[in-house]
């Protein structure tokens, strides 16, 4: 029988609600009148007095009706909702003084309109969150009946805000999330022992471990939107202690744009934890490089290169040309941009930076007049084993294309380049290395075209990076495989990696090396610890850790700047420029020309290679020992 009544009170609710709202109008007169005329109603006559607040009655109801107080959803009222109900009382209240004065001739006098006024706004609004009250309750009943309390997480909120609020709100909407808050800590001295929608504040992040076991958490989310990558990454550093799952919200700017629900909740990532320094960019001065312009991305299907796209598509480029060699990044890239730039005016192209001939007829066709090149061989032990693939398509890939720029006139050429290439050890970063001065040959040659490079570390996420090869090793049950204990890395994710790269092309006049500020060197041993616990797994225990040993050509520890560069600053404190090195740029020609013989010539073995590009590259001292079978 209840069940019944409540579908029909549903089904009626708009019509129950008028009529409730008219009892209150009435009730509110009527005790408001006997409490200012002692007991007893205006005018001596109890019908005529009905008759005025009848009237009134239709002044609010109209009034409720012109501000569609009746069709609202009011389960789900916010402030908006409540801040309307208001504003149609002060104007009913209003309205029904003006007709007292007019028409009655103050019969009910102001303060009666007043006070019954005041009543009727606090009888509305009740009346209203009686809906909200009723949905809620039904919504812990369900909650209470549908969920096995042996299967509900227990949630640890880091910070006591709006969006820790909003969070709790998600979850008590949603019982089948099957998530019960344990409650809350902040920084904050004056919330300390407070309550959030229900929930205490249990202590400060330093208390999370005790916390953590305390309550039994199961997952720990951080819900400050507005922290700095500095203080998450604190805050994080002290939870991932906990045997707990780390979640996070994103930052401020992603919420502004998507909202905050409960599917704004991910898995914190390694890049949650290196607490890099927030980056400023001048968009100004990259729009005028990139807005209106004719843009051309080599290798615009790889890690670095398929960002560049997704940032220089935003800039409104007049054309954006995409050059690459394998077909299904550059079929993925061209898919995703269209998708998300309708409007585009995109343009990809599938060629070898290797092919003279047909890079020379795509400048010729579509006259580029920015051009990042970011086409390479970068696994470093592959080109190892060889050598004459790193030569002829790092480095006579670089000179097709640097060449075409200066022949079809470019206005800008940005060389995308390696912290491997300071002091190489390997062939791969001995080949960028001879790409950067060939880029510095290339400005001192060309009047038109101003030729830099950025050189940065390790990006997180790129093909073929620690970050995918551990993951997937992990899925698969571990062990996690790094060469050695105490090698280090400089880190920077690929999206911030090419806003400065974006930004250091606007700083160009021509000859620069630019060095991006990674951060802190970061130990890989460290970040795979940090994998393993991040995927929910005890490191050595669950996952083991194994040491396989260095790898030719590869070093301990990366380097960003050569000596004899020195280190200038930029107007951003990210980014600084290396002052060029001199070497014998008229000699570099004859070199390559050289080079090119020696690298086709099938007689030439991988190590006798080496030492020609250790006479090119001075810095680059290889191992020869154990590439001994290494041929071209």
């Amino acid at each position: 029988m209840i069940p019944l009544i409540l579908m029909k009170f549903r089904q009626y609710k708009k019509i129950v609600m008028f009529v409730s709202d008219i009892g209150i109008i009435f009730l509110s007169y009527f005790l408001s009148a006997l409490l200012i005329h002692d007991f007893s109603l205006p005018g001596g006559d109890g019908n005529g007095f009905y008759g005025y607040v009848l009237v009134i009655s239709l002044i609010y109801e109209s009034v409720f009706c012109f501000f569609r107080l009746y069709g609202s959803l009011w389960t789900v009222a916010g402030y908006y909702d409540y801040m309307n109900i208001v504003l149609a009382n002060l104007m009913a209240a209003g309205l029904a003084a003006i007709y007292d004065f007019i028409i009655l001739k103050g019969a009910l006098s102001l303060p009666l309109i007043i006070i019954a006024g005041g009543g009727i706004l606090l009888g509305t609004l009740g009346n209203r969150m009686f809906f909200r009250i009723y949905r809620r309750l039904l919504y812990e009943k369900k909650n209470v009946k549908g969920a096995n309390p042996s299967r509900r997480k227990n949630i640890l909120l880091v910070g006591a805000g709006e969006a820790s609020a909003l969070i709790i709100k998600e979850i008590r909407n949603h019982p089948e999330l099957a998530m019960n808050i344990a409650g809350l800590v902040d920084d904050s001295e004056f919330k300390q022992h407070a309550r959030i929608s229900g929930h205490k504040v249990l202590g400060k992040v330093k208390d999370i471990p005790f916390v953590v076991k305390e309550y039994g958490v199961d997952e720990i989310f951080l819900a400050i939107p507005s922290a700095t990558h500095e203080e998450r990454r604190i805050i994080l550093d002290v939870a991932k202690t906990t045997p707990a799952k780390l979640k996070t919200l994103p930052g401020v700017y992603e919420m502004v744009d998507k909202g905050l629900s409960i599917k704004s909740i991910r898995d914190v990532e390694i890049s949650d934890l290196l607490g890099r320094k927030e980056i400023h960019l001048n968009n100004e001065k990259i729009s005028e490089y990139i807005e209106g312009k004719t843009v051309l991305v080599t290798g615009g299907g790889g890690s670095i290169g398929s960002e560049l796209c997704r940032q220089i598509a935003a800039l409104h480029p007049k054309q954006l040309i995409i050059v690459d060699i394998y077909e299904n990044n550059a079929y993925a890239i061209e898919n995703e941009l269209k998708r998300n730039h309708p409007k585009l005016n995109l343009l990809v192209l599938i060629a070898s930076v290797r092919d003279k001939r047909k890079i020379n007829w795509i400048f010729d066709a579509h006259r580029p007049e920015t051009v990042f090149h970011a086409a390479a061989h970068k696994h470093v032990p592959l080109m190892e084993t060889s050598p004459e693939e790193a030569i002829k398509n790092n480095v006579f890939g670089t000179l097709n294309v640097s060449e075409a720029a200066h022949k079809y006139e470019a206005e800008k050429f940005i060389l995308i380049s390696t912290d491997k290439a300071v002091n190489p050890t390997n062939i791969m970063g001995a080949s960028k290395r001879l790409c950067e001065m060939i880029v510095q040959t290339m400005d001192a040659t060309s009047e038109k075209t101003d030729y830099v490079a950025v050189r940065f570390g390790n990006v997180l996420g790129s093909n073929g990076s620690v970050i995918p090869l551990f993951k997937e090793q992990i899925r698969n049950g571990g062990p996690v495989t790094l060469t050695h204990k105490d090698i280090v890395r400089y880190f920077m994710t690929i999206p911030e990696a090419v806003q400065l790269v974006l930004q250091a092309g606007s700083y160009a006049q021509g000859g620069e090396i630019f060095v991006l500020d990674m951060g802190d060197p970061v130990r890989i041993y460290d970040l795979a610890e940090n994998l393993i616990r991040l995927s929910g797994y005890e490191p050595h225990n669950e996952i083991q850790i194994r040491i396989t040993g260095l790898r030719p050509g590869e070093k301990l520890y990366e380097e960003l700047l050569m000596a004899e560069e020195g280190l200038e600053s930029t107007p951003n404190e990210l980014i600084f420029v290396g002052r060029p090195n001199g070497f014998d740029k008229e000699g570099l020609k004859k070199t390559l020309e050289q080079l090119e013989k020696d690298v086709h010539d099938e007689q030439i073995s991988g190590d006798m290679l080496k030492e020609i590009i250790h006479g090119i590259v001075p810095t680059y001292k290889p191992d020869l020992k154990k590439n001994e079978h290494s041929a071209v």
